[in-house]
């Protein structure tokens, strides 16, 4: 039987993998992969507290849809950004942004 903590293993894997992703990357898609795992193991954890801790209350799955409809927004601001810079440096490595260095 799959209980709570099952569920709460696998966010920790999923989050600590995009968590990994968006730090060690350099290339900004990369990142952006990371960023969007890391809102899915929030899912996956608002989902199993709804579902084990509140049974039949639809909270967990509305900030789920609220979270995805971010993560969403952020995506496609984020490629608009990427796919920017690309033009302007014809690179999307993460490094060789400096315009806000000293």
């Amino acid at each position: 039987m799959i209980t709570l903590y099952h569920f709460l293993i696998l966010g920790a894997l999923v989050f600590s993998i995009g968590l990994y992703g968006a730090l060690a990357k350099r290339s900004a898609v990369a990142v952006l992969m990371g960023v969007e795992l890391m809102l899915n193991a929030v899912n996956i954890n608002l989902l199993a507290f709804d579902r084990y801790l509140n049974p039949g209350s639809l909270s967990g799955n509305i900030f789920a849809i609220f979270v995805i409809v971010v993560a969403a927004s952020e995506v496609a601001v984020g490629l608009a950004l990427i796919i920017n810079i690309y033009r302007d440096r014809l690179t999307t490595n993460v490094d060789e942004f400096d315009w806000l260095k000293w």
